[in-house]
């Protein structure tokens, strides 16, 4: 008799874990907080990875906008370079000044090399104007000559960022700043490829953490890694 008791709390506790947590993690895996977020979290720092631990994950799509010199820059001016992509905002209240000191850590590593660059492109190219642009780089202290700050027509941005890179960006009334984006840094080699180091289970991180700490050291050495220095 007792042995049917603990059989059937054994149950009722099973059955309680798949009312309350079973939901939580099918909708975690639709919206790809677990292939995605959670890939992060694991990810580790390697020490003394080498450049054919960085995978290639795919071709960056071709495009092509304006600077905030009035250039016009594409994926073409980058060939030969190792950079950075980033998707944000000038009037971003929220995660885009803290990428965008980041991305200052990360230039001053690279600051006297010239093949190193960075592609900072704006989600909100109507207010975001090659002079706007220009402003917000000498405030943020952007200073090296191939960090361009890219602005142009906004389905074309947002086709590349969404479909191209696979990095969000939305608008949404709803938000702070009126507008959503991704907080992660792509880093891309010489040939154009996105490359990525892989965590622990290894996988591809694909991105890096352009918000946290761990995520900039990692860009630093595979960056140098890239640039063979």
């Amino acid at each position: 008799m007792k042995g049917n008791y603990t059989y059937v709390w054994v149950s009722l506790v099973i059955l309680v874990f798949g009312i309350i947590f079973i939901p939580k993690i099918i909708d975690r895996v639709k919206d790809g907080k677990v292939v995605d977020g959670d890939r992060h979290k694991i990810g580790e720092q390697h020490k003394d990875i080498g450049k054919e631990e960085l995978v290639a994950i795919g071709e960056v799509p071709q495009f092509s906008f304006t600077d905030q010199n009035n250039q016009k820059i594409s994926n073409k001016d980058y060939k030969g370079k190792v950079y950075l992509v980033e998707f944000f905002f000038t009037t971003c209240p929220t995660i885009c000044p803290v990428m965008n000191q980041n991305m200052v850590k990360i230039q001053e590593a690279f600051k006297d090399n010239s093949d190193f660059g960075i592609a900072s492109i704006s989600i909100n190219p109507e207010n975001d104007t090659p002079e706007v642009l220009k402003a917000y780089a000498e405030k943020h202290g952007a200073t090296h000559p191939n960090w361009h700050f890219l602005t142009g027509d906004q389905d074309a941005i947002y086709r590349l960022a969404n479909n191209g890179f696979n990095m969000y960006a939305g608008v949404n009334p709803e938000v702070k700043g009126g507008f959503e984006h991704s907080g992660m840094f792509a880093l891309v080699d010489q040939d154009g490829n996105i490359r990525s180091r892989l965590d622990t289970f290894g996988n591809p991180l694909v991105y890096y953490d352009g918000l946290e700490q761990q995520g900039i050291d990692m860009l630093k050495e595979d960056i140098a890694i890239l640039l063979g220095i």
